[in-house]
């Protein structure tokens, strides 16, 4: 029997080695975020010419991502994304990559009973003194991926902070088919943006929802990212992290002593996330850190789990709205910019919470680049928007005119709500459009 090191000495190739294991016509996966492989990436791309009908899936990447930069004309490769990242976007208006629909809670199902992988390959921790290699910043999804995969490649990224996990959070070297090795550049720094004064505005009708003990999910985006920055700077206190994604929002609201996650319900004291992406001080933060907890996104994103959650908090983040409560978070028009991911989990979860609140937040209106404004409260949706949470899952929406609770109401109580927290300009052509929809009391209040 092999001992540890000598397994791993068997195992290891060079990249260019580990990646002649893809045949034409096989499906790659390249897991998510920080788990993506770039040397395995550039190795099979100078494939290119060998292969045919390679196709990949990533889950919001940040890029570059050479099979899909190297192909123009996808004679080769195709990438496709389970949610799309700001590098994913602009692939996908270039028509290399295209979009998979999914509610992230499924997404392991989707592998384990329709999704074949003919070769996994992932970036981890460096091997232990056990043989094992940590998820890292993927545990959420990792683990689950790989076990339905034919072949397993891991590229050991030295960069990569080491995360704690619950299980799923580590594969053993008699478990993988290769391993490569290589440097590799800093992990890629995704910041939050500086509050406007919109932001401001939004959060302070969110906050009087948010009380002590409060459990927060901050979903994907500028705008929740924000909130979570001015929750830091609250006077709130014992709040707990429970999400799928965790940015350096939450790492702030730590460092402002308000992050203890002693109301945690699954590890007490511990915070729980899926997936972690951010700048170099929540790397530094989770690493090695016991009080935070990598969970598979199967319990983190299950409704039957977050309803016993207390406070459960969640701020996800529109794009557009109709006056019937549809919301769309992932395109503009039939333009895919970025996905469904966790928002419906939550949406669904957080309204069960005992003392939860479920929020969609949004700018109420859009300036474009010609200075033109529109209203992100639209009377239906006609463009080829997205729907991405039905209205019969709509609860609390907030934009900087107020935040309204759509649950319960009827389609004429929810058009006069969300018209009473739409831009000001677009108010009376909204009230006319709900007339013509018969969605508008006459005895409603203009």
């Amino acid at each position: 029997m092999l001992n540890i090191l000598e397994e791993y000495r068997e195992k290891l190739k060079t990249p260019e080695e580990a990646v002649k294991v893809v045949k034409s016509g096989d499906w790659v996966d390249y897991i998510v975020t920080n788990a993506f492989p770039p040397l395995l990436d550039a190795a099979l791309a100078k494939r290119r010419d060998e292969l045919t009908d390679v196709k990949i899936r990533g889950n919001n990447l940040l890029g570059p991502i050479m099979v899909a930069e190297c192909d123009p004309l996808r004679d080769h490769f195709t990438y496709n994304s389970w949610h799309m990242s700001a590098y994913e976007r602009k692939l996908s208006d270039r028509g290399l990559c295209s979009y998979t629909p999914m509610i992230f809670r499924n997404i392991i199902e989707y592998y384990r009973y329709f999704c074949h992988v003919n070769v996994a390959m992932v970036a981890v921790t460096p091997m232990d003194r056990h043989g094992y290699f940590n998820f890292s910043c993927s545990i959420g999804v990792a683990k689950g991926i790989l076990d339905t995969a034919d072949m397993i490649i891991l590229e050991v990224n030295e960069k990569l902070p080491k995360v704690c996990g619950s299980h799923d959070d580590c594969i053993h070297i008699s478990e993988v088919d290769y391993v490569v090795e290589g440097e590799h550049e800093e992990l890629p720094q995704i910041s939050t943006p500086e509050p406007t004064e919109t932001d401001r505005q939004i959060a302070s009708h969110i906050m009087p929802y948010i009380t002590d003990g409060a459990n927060l999910q901050l979903g994907i985006g500028g705008l929740p990212g924000v909130i979570g920055n001015l929750i830091a700077d609250s006077d709130l206190k014992d709040l707990g992290m429970y999400t799928e994604l965790a940015s350096d929002a939450y790492f702030e609201i730590f460092k402002a002593g308000k992050l203890t996650n002693r109301n945690s319900y699954i590890n007490k004291g511990k915070g729980l996330a899926g997936v972690f992406i951010g700048t170099n001080k929540l790397y530094d933060w989770i690493d090695e850190n016991p009080g935070i907890i990598g969970y598979p996104l199967e319990i983190i994103n299950s409704p039957a789990v977050q309803r016993n959650v207390k406070k459960l908090i969640s701020i996800n983040s529109g794009l557009t709205a109709d006056l019937y409560g549809q919301v769309c978070s992932e395109s503009v028009g039939t333009r895919q910019i970025s996905g469904t991911g966790g928002q419906l989990d939550f949406l669904t979860g957080a309204a069960l919470s005992e003392g939860g609140r479920a929020f969609i937040c949004m700018p109420s209106a859009r300036t474009d680049k010609e200075g033109n404004i529109s209203s992100n409260i639209r009377p239906y949706f006609s463009d080829g928007e997205i729907v991405t949470s039905p209205r019969s899952q709509s609860h609390l929406f907030a934009t900087e005119y107020g935040a309204v609770n759509l649950a319960g109401r009827s389609t004429w109580e929810r058009a006069e709500m969300l018209i009473s927290i739409a831009h000001p300009k677009f108010r009376e052509e909204l009230i006319k459009a709900a007339e013509e929809q018969k969605i508008w009391r006459k005895s409603n209040k203009r």
